[in-house]
This record gives C-alpha cells, structure tokens and sequence, in this order.
C-alpha cells in the first residue's frame, strides 16, 4: 500500500451528506438574515434565484467530476482544459481560499447562536471552535465524515422542526404568495438579485464533493449523484425556510439578527436553546466539511508540483494531510477574528462566482476538444449558460458596489 495515498473509503450515502452538511452549514441557519435584509419579502425569490444558477453550475461540476475524478478537482479541470499550469494553480489556490472564507464566515456564525445559550469573550469562542474542528479534521476522514453526516441528520431535523412550529406561515404564504415574486418592480428585482448573491453563498458546498474523488468508491457514478442529490435537498429546505422566515417574523427584526432561526422559534412560545444548540451544530459542521475540502486540495495541489511539497505529505497514522489542515486553520483563526458575517460571505460568493465561470468554460472547452462518454454527461448549453450568469452575478455586484 501506498502510505502518502489517500484511502478510498467514502461510499454514496456518506459522500451525500458531506455535500449536504457543507450546503446546510452556515447557509440558512446564519444568512437568511442578511439576505431579507436585502430582497425582504422577496427572499424565497432570492434563494430560488441562486439555487438556479448553482443548479446549472452543479451539472457542469457533475460531469467533471466523472471525466476527472481527481482531489484539486477545479485545478484539474482547468489544466485538463487549458494546459496552463499557472492558470490552474491560480484557480486550486482560489478554491482553497473560498474553502478557508466560507470556514471563517461559519465560525463566526457560530458566535451569534453560542451567545443565545452562554456569552463569553469572542475571540475566545472563536479559537476554541478552530482548535477543535482541526482536531477532528486530521483524525481522520472516515471518522470526520460520520461525524459530518450524523450532524447533518442533527441540522435537517432542526429546520424541519422550525417549519413544523412555524406551519401556519405556509398558509399566510398560499393566501399572499404574491408578495415574495418581484415581478417587473425594478426595485423588488434588484433586491432579489442583491439577496441571491448572498443566498448563492448558502449553496456553496456542492463543488467541495469533486475535492474528495481520490478518497471514494467508484467516483466516476458517485460524485454525479452526489452532487445532484445534495443539491436537490438543500433546495427544498432553504425554500421551505425562507417561506417560514418572512411570513413569521417582520423583516427588519430578521434582518438585524444574529441567530435569525432562535428568533422564529421564540415567536413561537419555544425556548431558543434547542434550536440555538442545533444550529452550533450545524455552523460547526459547515465549517468542518470546509476544512476538509481545503486541505485537500492543498493536497492535490502540492501532488501535481503546483503548491509547497509538504502539503502533499500524508501521515501515516491518521492517512490525512495534516500540514495542509494546519495551514488552513491557521487562516481561518485569523479571518474569523478580524471579518464579520456579511463581509466574508459576500468575499465566499465573489470568489466562488469566479471559479465557477472558469469550471464553466473548461467544461466548454473539453466538450470541444476531447469528446468523451462519462458516465455523467450534461448538453453544450448547460456550462455556457452556467458561465454568462456567474459573470452576469459578478457584474451585478461590482455595479451594485460602484453606485
């Protein structure tokens, strides 16, 4: 056995819920406040809007994924496409700062629901939560991995609780649903649009399935459907929540807070410390699958002389990487410090939007020049499509900012 090898031991339902629990993470536990703050009512919309343009993306993630199972999955697409070390070297290292972005902004989600059961010093929290989601992280990722997918079990059952105390704002919804469509009221679609950048950071996750290839069963069938999967039940809940969130509470009130879902389950004559608790659970677990896919790519990186050599150094005991799982919690204590929520979520969706044009147009480009039949296949229209509305999301948000 090849010791500085990853172990292939990650099956379909286990690689599902590693997707899933990154896409649930901080998502709607921790930004669905900050996305009413920006579309209001519209928010549903909002969270449709995104998971549209990540749908599209996803397909072309799914298809790389069976063309080139390989960890530094985007890296590897790239090069493949381009044949340019240097731009694939900047897209692995791109990934890896959204992995290391999205972690922070998590953990600092963290902070908001862990105020709601007992306050202590931020900064204190803060390190504590990073100390020990590298722990498990180099333990294992068999181990971190069941970890993951026992929490996401944890985080669905949390939001479904949330609709079920929260039902009759399904019904307000039937009678109004009206309300959440902007149609051509340019300032309810300019809202909707704002809310979809930072509800596209509540999808990220579905990408980090391909980071893993090297550490699964036959990859070449699994990541697709775990892509498509992961993606599909996100979805269903973020809309779910988004319909409970803005017919439950007044918007301006879940606009300013940060533990939006504890303030819904109050409104309900609940105690927040069940859902507070959850919710820990959740950010942590986001920010754990985040931690994972980041040192995996350093991995990929460093195997294919793109990054440091001992990124690619695999201990032989735990069979991870654990210098490169060190250099990413180091920089991710360092963001969760000093940034807050808003502003690391917004730098998650920029940077992802980015990547994920390239992704598009490597996929373009390979169905041009090496015509192959994966397993998984998706047609012509799906990466250009997918690579004309991330730059159109760019573009918005640059223009948005200029003003």
């Amino acid at each position: 056995m090849d010791n500085n090898r990853l172990r292939r031991s990650i099956g379909l339902p286990l690689l599902t819920f590693y997707g899933l629990g990154t896409i649930l993470g901080a998502g709607v536990y921790v930004l669905i406040g900050e996305v009413v703050a920006l579309a209001g009512l519209q928010a549903p919309s909002a969270f449709l809007l995104a998971a549209v343009l990540a749908g599209i993306t996803a397909f072309s993630f799914a298809e790389l994924g069976s063309r080139i199972p390989k960890s530094a999955g985007e890296a590897a697409y790239t090069l493949a496409a381009f044949h340019q070390p240097w731009l694939s070297a900047t897209v692995g290292w791109a990934v890896v700062a959204v992995g290391t972005v999205s972690a922070a902004t998590m953990v600092r989600g963290f902070v908001g629901y862990f105020d709601v059961l007992v306050e202590l010093p931020t900064a204190l929290v803060i390190v504590a939560c990073v100390v020990l989601l590298t722990a498990i992280a180099i333990w294992g990722i068999g181990e971190s991995l069941l970890i993951a997918a026992a929490i996401t079990l944890l985080e669905i059952a949390g939001l479904l609780f949330v609709c079920t105390i929260a039902g009759d704002s399904f019904g307000r919804f039937a009678a109004d649903w009206q309300s959440v469509v902007p149609g051509f009221d340019s300032v309810r679609i300019v809202g909707v649009v704002s809310g979809a950048f930072i509800a596209f950071y509540a999808f990220i996750g579905f990408e980090d399935i391909v980071n893993v290839a090297e550490e699964v069963k036959r990859p070449e069938r699994n990541l697709p459907r775990a892509i498509v999967l992961s993606l599909i039940a996100s979805t269903v809940l973020y809309i779910l929540i988004a319909i409970v969130a803005v017919f439950s509470i007044p918007t301006d009130e879940l606009a300013g807070s940060d533990a939006p879902l504890a303030i819904i389950v109050e409104s309900r004559g609940f105690s927040p410390g069940l859902i507070a608790t959850i919710s820990l659970f959740a950010v942590i677990n986001g920010a754990l699958v985040q931690i994972i896919m980041a040192s995996r790519v350093l991995y990929g990186l460093a195997s294919d002389g793109l990054a440091f050599a001992p990124f690619a150094h695999v201990n032989r005991t735990t069979r991870t990487p654990i210098v490169g799982t060190l250099a990413v919690a180091g920089l991710l204590l360092l963001l969760g410090l000093f940034f807050s929520v808003g502003e690391l979520a917004r730098v998650t969706s920029f940077i992802s939007l980015s990547i994920f044009a390239v992704i598009n147009i490597s996929l373009w480009r390979l169905k041009q020049i090496a015509p192959s039949n994966p397993e998984f296949s998706v047609p012509t229209a799906v990466p250009v499509v997918g690579a004309i509305l991330c730059v159109a999301m760019i573009g918005h948000e640059g223009y948005r900012y200029l003003l």
